[in-house]
């Protein structure tokens, strides 16, 4: 039976009932929690004291209209159009990945080891630019930019830099045919890029082979380290001796990335695992 939808209330009860064949009931209610606050975050009427709120008929409509997209396994991040990064708003396409808690733990790690630092950091293959945004909202005083070959994606990290008043400059660039010239010396260099490798494919969730840009995940498994190789490669020709390097990594990757770093002149190389205890963060120092 459909839930008659009038209050705050009933759009928990609404989802729950709509969604109970199709996600975990913890799901839903995370969907419910971002739902309410996006739809009364302009008004500010909103308070989980007061459930019993009456909803405009243009509230109902667009709830409604979010359970028929959920319904289809499009991510609910696309749905709205945005999601939350690291306290910063970062609007989405379907150009850019929707950032993962693994990334913020990635943030986390730099701007926990460089609060003071106060040079340059670059961010190769930046998306939706919420990792460059994130470091230059939360160190104040770096000089930040961000590549990416997706003119799509550079648009909205523009976008997405202006509504957190992040001062970051995105330019244009193919990290694997790249002319280091258009670019300064970098003390810091991060990067999240493609490593999930398409044998992998079939371990991975419906909505995310559905809607997400598999340019910006898949790798192939041949060749699954070739846009690390492509990073490393403009990093010897920006970075200093002591300049640090950060990579999201594939967790079966991790010895591999290590060989690599060494290879290419970094030293004090660490491997950290992510929440779920996988390896997920590669870190290092360039090699005097």
């Amino acid at each position: 039976m459909s839930v008659n939808i009038q209050t705050i209330k009933d759009i928990r009860l609404f989802l729950a009932r709509e969604l109970e064949l199709i996600y975990p009931e913890s799901e839903t209610k995370a969907f419910a929690n971002i739902i309410i606050r996006s739809l009364f975050k302009t008004s500010g009427q909103y308070n989980p004291a007061f459930p019993d709120i009456l909803l405009t008929s243009k509230q109902v409509a667009r709830i409604r209209s979010i359970c028929r997209e959920l319904k289809t396994g499009k991510p609910l991040q696309y749905i709205m159009g945005e999601t939350s990064f690291y306290n910063c708003t970062i609007k989405l396409n379907r150009e850019t990945l929707i950032p993962r808690p693994e990334t913020e733990e990635l943030v986390n790690l730099i701007i926990k080891e460089n609060r003071e630092f106060r040079g340059t950091i670059l961010d190769i293959g930046t998306g939706s630019g919420c990792i460059a945004i994130a470091l230059a909202v939360n160190l104040p005083g770096t000089s930040v930019t961000g590549i990416d070959i997706s003119e799509g994606a550079l648009a909205l990290a523009r976008e997405n830099g202006k509504l957190n008043g992040a001062s970051v400059s995105f330019i244009k660039a193919d990290i694997l045919n790249f002319d280091v010239r258009n670019l300064l010396k970098t003390d810091i260099i991060v990067s999240n890029p493609p490593y999930v490798r398409e044998s992998e494919k079939r371990f991975m969730a419906v909505n995310v082979l559905g809607f997400e840009p598999h340019s910006a995940l898949f790798v192939p498994d041949s060749d699954p380290l070739k846009y690390y190789i492509g990073v490393m490669k403009i990093a010897g020709n920006i970075t200093d001796p002591g300049g640090k390097i950060y990579f999201e990594i594939n967790e079966a990757m991790g010895h591999a990335m290590a060989d690599l770093l060494e290879q290419y002149g970094y030293s004090a190389i660490e491997v950290i695992k992510d929440l779920n205890g996988r390896d997920r963060i590669i870190k290092a120092v360039k090699n005097g």
